[in-house]
């Protein structure tokens, strides 16, 4: 009786064989699907890194521009822009304006290159003057568009706190830090970058021509 127990316990050898590539798949699919975790793991992490590289690196080399006015005499003030970041830029457009009015006052168009950790520096007594009047006590602000890595950008405004008593200038004072970095200007079309930047290799070569008019010029191509 008990053999017979047994007996009926007993699985056949085949029927063993044939449960093995179950066990196997079954085995593969738990191991596969730890390797995926650990795969999606590795990807986060690699994303982090990336991202943290990607932000270092624009921290680093992103331009930044600080600026300002500062008093010389009763009847001159300058304007002195440092490139706080490593990257080189090409200053474009200097602004100047009263914190109570919306649209600038001066514009001084330029085509200066400022080398990062430099300082570019430029009397501007006169239109500050123009911007304020022979009578005015409160805020002045000044912004800088310029060309870097190939994008235009402009600056926050910065101001000063500026004293005008009969056209001459009592004090003039940095009063606080702009609350935004260097913005991005999309540009329109092509003829924005032209409106800024001043190609002076233009006139040179246009006094060249009027100067030769009986030579011929020839364009030979392939």
């Amino acid at each position: 009786m008990h053999m017979q127990l047994i007996d009926s316990y007993r699985i056949p050898f085949s029927t063993l064989m044939s449960y093995i590539p179950v066990i196997a798949t079954l085995v593969t699919t738990f191991f596969s699907v730890i390797l995926a975790r650990a795969t999606l793991r590795y990807v986060e992490a690699t994303d982090k890194g990336l991202a943290l590289a990607r932000e270092e690196f624009e921290r680093e080399w992103s331009p930044d521009l600080h600026i300002k006015m500062e008093r010389v005499s009763a009847t001159e003030a300058k304007i002195i822009v440092t490139n706080l970041a490593k990257t080189s830029v090409l200053l474009q457009l200097l602004q100047l304006r009263k914190i109570s009015h919306a649209t600038p006052f001066e514009r001084c168009r330029l085509n200066d290159p400022l080398v990062g950790g430099m300082t570019w520096t430029q009397e501007m007594g006169k239109r500050i003057m123009a911007c304020t009047g022979n009578e005015f006590e409160g805020p002045i602000a000044a912004s800088m568009t310029f060309y870097a890595a190939g994008r235009m950008f402009r600056t926050d405004w910065f101001r000063s706190q500026i004293v005008v008593r009969d056209g001459r200038i009592v004090s003039l004072e940095p009063s606080n830090m702009p609350a935004r970095r260097v913005r991005v200007l999309e540009r329109k079309g092509p003829e924005r970058r032209r409106e800024f930047v001043q190609d002076v290799t233009a006139q040179v070569a246009a006094e060249k021509i009027n100067t030769k008019p009986d030579e011929s010029f020839f364009v030979t191509g392939a």
